[in-house]
Order: C-alpha cells, then sequence, then structure tokens
C-alpha cells in the first residue's frame, strides 16, 4: 500500500497539469513555429516559468486500489497484483482465470 501522501502528490500532479496544458501547448508551438528569434526567445523564458510539475511526463500511472506504482496495467488502472486477486474472485466482468 503506497503512502497517502504519494498518491495525493500524484493527484495534486494531474492537477497542475491540467490547468497548464493548454498554456504550455501554446508555448511550445510558437518555439516550434515561429521564425522570429526573440519572439521564440520570450516564449522559452515562459515556458520555464512554469511549475515542473506541470509537466505531463512528471505523471506517473499508479494503481486506483492500492496506489502501487510498478506493474501498473493501463486498461484496467490497476496494479498486476490486485489484477490477479480481483479476477480470482470475478470481480472483473469479462475476465477469467485460463486454465487448460
Amino acid at each position: 500500500m503506497a503512502k497517502e501522501s504519494m498518491k495525493a502528490r500524484e493527484i495534486k500532479r494531474a492537477k497542475l497539469v491540467a490547468r497548464y496544458a493548454e498554456k504550455r501547448m501554446a508555448l511550445k508551438r510558437i518555439i516550434a513555429t515561429t521564425n522570429d528569434v526573440t519572439e521564440a526567445y520570450e516564449a522559452a523564458r515562459k515556458l520555464q516559468t512554469i511549475p515542473k510539475n506541470a509537466n505531463p511526463i512528471r505523471l506517473h500511472n499508479r494503481c486506483k486500489i492500492t496506489g502501487r506504482p510498478k506493474g501498473y496495467i493501463r486498461q484496467f488502472g490497476l496494479s498486476r497484483i490486485q489484477f490477479r486477486e480481483m479476477a480470482s474472485k470475478g470481480l472483473i466482468p469479462g475476465i477469467r482465470k485460463a486454465s487448460w
């Protein structure tokens, strides 16, 4: 089980990413497409003032139940351990344990 502070930190980062997403995209577009060096420089300076945690790269997928950061299965939003437990109990629709 992950610490509650780690889960909270990840949620806070997600909110920050959502808040600054449009602004980041606009500044990055200016930097990539403009021919004016000073305009690109100013856009780069503004991009640097945005908080580091507003970068989507800093987000990390975590299990919705335990908060475990490793062994994450995207399709279900669970760690491999929780996925296996829930699948064995029949709690995930359409999933059953293979046997042959």
